[in-house]
């Protein structure tokens, strides 16, 4: 046993794709092997946000760290639903830990971010209560781009009040980006820290959804 408690058999993580096993491989193509699918780093097991914040943050996390990644592969697995809601609560997640961290530009664009987040959930009827206070206290944190952010948002007119598809995907990938590039003694721990909570925000959605179609009547 080495690693810091990981067993000698597990893989070590490489930063970036890996045109074969051969050549190694990131949280998301050991995902996909564990899965059984083709060799991916965009495989069909995982919410498509939440991989993209696991690629981030195996990108971003230093190389003495990256292998502390590794138990977490199996819980990524199966973690998808059949509309947007996991990745916006994905998103939400990486936004709210990388707000209070991120360089100023990276802040306003997460600030935004997050209120657009919290909207589309409350019209949604997502409480997610927990995560909703994280995401309060890290607006609180930087007052300036939360002021930046309201009124940036007062003065756009949008034809629909739906958020953009991709707009998840590119929150989780600034969030992660922001965290592996902050200015803040141990980025390592707040990158891998938030693909945790990240993962057990989606396992509680999951199951929270099972449990409300299990109590419909058929």
């Amino acid at each position: 046993m080495s690693r810091i408690g990981i067993p000698d058999f597990m893989p070590h993580l490489g930063a970036g794709a890996h045109r074969t096993p051969r050549r190694g491989a990131c949280f998301m193509e050991f995902a996909s092997y564990l899965a059984g699918e083709r060799w991916s780093d965009h495989p069909e097991c995982t919410d498509p946000v939440l991989a993209a914040l696991a690629r981030g943050v195996n990108d971003g996390v230093s190389d003495a760290r990256r292998d502390e990644l590794v138990l977490q592969i199996p819980r990524v697995i199966g973690l998808r639903g059949d509309d947007a809601e996991i990745g916006m609560i994905v998103a939400l997640r990486a936004a709210t830990a990388a707000l209070p961290v991120a360089s100023m530009d990276r802040q306003h664009s997460l600030a935004v971010g997050i209120l657009t987040l919290c909207a589309e959930l409350d019209a949604r009827g997502i409480e997610a209560p927990g995560l909703r206070l994280a995401a309060r206290h890290a607006l609180d944190d930087v007052p300036g781009a939360r002021v930046w952010a309201e009124n940036h948002l007062a003065s756009v007119r949008r034809p629909s009040r739906q958020m953009h598809p991709s707009a998840p995907l590119a929150i989780a990938r600034i969030s992660a980006a922001g965290i592996a590039q902050a200015c803040i003694d141990d980025p390592d721990s707040l990158l891998i820290a938030t693909l945790d909570l990240a993962i057990s925000d989606v396992e509680a959605r999951l199951a929270a959804r099972d449990r409300h179609l299990e109590a419909v009547p058929a």
